[in-house]
């Protein structure tokens, strides 16, 4: 039977109810995961930090360093799909399975059928996407201020600080558009069989029957991985995996078999 007609016959119901507590309680038990299992974390964080410390030197040697902003704000984009492997990780532990880097890996092809790597090109399309909004953003107050990439004296301006504000708020409503597509999405294909068009019908209805708690998992996400990534990225050795297991277990609380 295809992925399509298992998630017509199979399809899942939305919780209505959650609360702040759902968030506390995702975070303790995405903090056991790690402690369970910190290799994995670390080596998935480990990508994020050695991306970030790449760009950031080469962005440096270039003379454009200003341009470290933006592909820091657009980092989240790509951050659900790195931890793929951390729900993986988190799945099998709740259901008492065997552990190992092949199957941990192997959670990156999906179950076989491409819609996880569907989804990583839409993440990746998202990423460019906001580059090129982000250039556009930056070629208008640049040729305003006269003031080259090369230097962050560039944000004391009026004009750096006006591009700052414009282009978070551009940046955020970009972020905001593709946390709800993937918030549940991901676990959900690392969890079941279905297609990715049906688990972004899901996650897009789990964010909208949880407004309240749903953006401000949102927004925590947001500002920690901020402050994670001020330490020369090194934060999110820790916080990256620690949100990814977090998310899994929100999943699991959002998202149940119909009928249950």
């Amino acid at each position: 039977m295809s992925t399509a007609k298992q998630a017509l016959v199979a399809p899942a119901t939305v919780a209505n109810d959650l609360t702040i507590s759902d968030l506390r309680t995702a975070l303790v038990n995405g903090w056991n995961d790690f402690k369970a299992y910190p290799l994995f974390g670390l080596f998935f964080g480990a990508i994020y930090v050695a991306a970030g410390l790449f760009l950031y030197f080469a962005l440096f040697e270039r003379g454009e360093i200003a341009w470290l902003v933006p592909l820091a704000a657009g980092f989240p984009l790509l951050a659900p799909f790195v931890a793929v492997g951390l729900y993986e990780v988190s799945r099998r532990r709740e259901a008492g399975m065997p552990m190992s880097w092949r199957a941990v890996l192997g959670a990156l092809r999906g179950r076989g059928d491409e819609q996880i790597l569907s989804m990583g090109v839409i993440l990746f399309v998202a990423f460019a996407f906001w580059l090129m909004i982000a250039h556009g953003i930056f070629a208008i107050f640049l040729a305003e201020s006269g003031i080259g990439s090369e230097s962050l004296e560039l944000f004391r301006t009026t004009a750096g600080i006006a591009m700052l504000v414009v282009g978070t708020a551009v940046g955020a409503l970009i972020a905001l558009a593709f946390y709800a597509i993937t918030v549940i999405s991901l676990p959900m294909l690392v969890d079941r069989e279905v297609d990715f068009i049906t688990a972004i019908i899901v996650s897009l209805a789990t964010v909208r029957s949880n407004k309240s708690v749903m953006l401000i998992w949102a927004a925590m996400i947001a500002v920690v991985l901020f402050v994670a990534m001020l330490p020369l990225f090194l934060g999110l050795l820790v916080i990256l995996p620690v949100l990814g297991h977090a998310t899994w277990h929100l999943y699991r609380r959002s998202v149940g078999d119909a009928g249950a």
